[in-house]
């Protein structure tokens, strides 16, 4: 009786948690009599790069479509070697050939190659196709990274060294949210596709805790109306300063992103029901927004004749904190703080979550709630207060 021929199959988004703006992983499944296991190759793509099998419309495709035939030409390799001899068992066939791809991953790194090559390799791929501003926060993340050198070699990723980089970031005075966000995240995913190439055994990251304070992120960056009234009414001596003003209060009278104010273009304006509305997708997640131009927005546009008076975000935030100080607004005001005071001013006046979320361009009214959950709770105490 002849033996079965075990059969090797690339497969995308197994668990269907891709997205349109979120990759999925390519796993390599292998079935023989009737059981089935699977191999994570350590290639992620997004749904509409996956296609017959293949990776496509990317500009690495070629190298990571020869990456996936090397590791199921192994894969083949080993399981044939174990057929021949014998041994195969599909119940350990996962350990074998993960244990393999490691060995020649190893054999084809140098033991003196940095740990800052490797990520900013890694990071060539994750940033593909991705907005901007989160391009920036990859690069801005090694950039620190390597200046900060307190980790060299993959065998410096413990999790005593990265407690030391949380203490680091601590010392930059740096809220929770942010330094998860926008450092221990990026590291861990660079971790990731270490393991994923078998550069490494564990996840450092499994056996600490680092406060994520993801509910920080959101209400405590806004402005009362007093303090935004005090703000508008300041007497500025330079121009500069009004243009950042000015900046300020079209972005909270459309709840708008740095980036996305940065690429607003007045042609785009529509007169819907007498109403003048404008529609775009977020730079950041491409999701949809919708807002009315209200009219301290419309003063602004027709100030500078239509074009917003733009200038870098460093140098606006640096004016935004000036005029803050001048306002005697003791908080860390920044650009993105406009985008939270107009939705909190929307919150006030009683517009509804839906709409909110839509002027947002929050691709649920879940993300909304999250953000806002402590403005929307006192919200209801006031309102039903009213009925005592």
């Amino acid at each position: 009786m002849a033996t079965q021929t075990a059969i090797l199959q690339l497969v995308f988004d197994r668990r269907k948690r891709a997205s349109s703006t979120k990759e999925g992983s390519i796993e390599l499944r292998i079935t023989y009599y009737k059981k089935q296991r699977f191999v994570t190759t350590g290639i992620r793509v997004l749904p509409k790069q996956w296609k017959n099998g293949r990776i496509i419309n990317r500009m690495d495709a070629f190298e990571l479509q020869h990456s996936l035939d090397l590791f199921v030409a192994n894969a083949r390799k080993v399981i044939n070697e174990q057929t021949e001899a014998g041994t195969f068992d599909i119940n350990n066939i996962v350990e074998v050939v993960n244990g393999k791809q490691r060995q020649r991953a190893a054999e084809n790194v140098p033991e003196s190659k940095p740990l800052i090559d490797f990520f900013r390799e890694r990071a060539a791929i994750r940033k593909y196709g991705r907005a901007d501003d989160t391009q920036e926060r990859y690069d801005r993340f090694i950039r620190w990274f390597e200046k900060w050198g307190g980790m060299r070699t993959f065998a410096d990723l413990t999790e005593l060294n990265i407690l030391k980089m949380d203490e680091e970031l601590e010392r930059k005075g740096m809220e929770r949210c942010s330094m998860w966000f926008n450092y221990h995240r990026f590291l861990n995913s660079f971790i990731i596709d270490a393991m994923d190439e078998g550069l490494m055994q564990r996840n450092p990251y499994k056996r600490i805790h680092i406060d994520k304070d993801k509910k920080s992120k959101g209400l405590d960056k806004y402005l009362t109306q007093d303090e935004f009234d005090r703000l508008m009414a300041l007497d500025l001596p330079t121009d500069y300063l009004r243009r950042a003003r000015d900046l300020f209060l079209f972005q909270t009278y459309t709840c708008l992103s740095y980036v996305d104010m940065a690429s607003f273009d007045a042609a785009k304006i529509r007169n819907v029901k007498g109403s003048p509305m404008y529609c775009g997708r977020r730079g950041k997640t491409k999701q949809e927004f919708t807002f009315m131009l209200l009219k301290p927005a419309l003063q602004v546009l027709d100030k500078y004749g239509g074009q917003l008076p733009m200038m870098s975000n460093q140098v606006y935030n640096k004016f935004i904190k000036m005029l803050a100080v001048m306002a005697g607004i003791n908080k860390p005001v920044s650009s993105h703080w406009a985008r939270h005071t107009g939705a909190t001013m929307l919150l006030n006046k009683g517009v509804g979550l839906e709409i909110v979320a839509k002027v947002l361009g929050h691709s649920s009214t879940k993300m909304t709630r999250e953000v806002y959950a402590k403005l929307l709770d006192e919200t209801v105490a006031v309102e039903m207060s009213k009925m005592i």
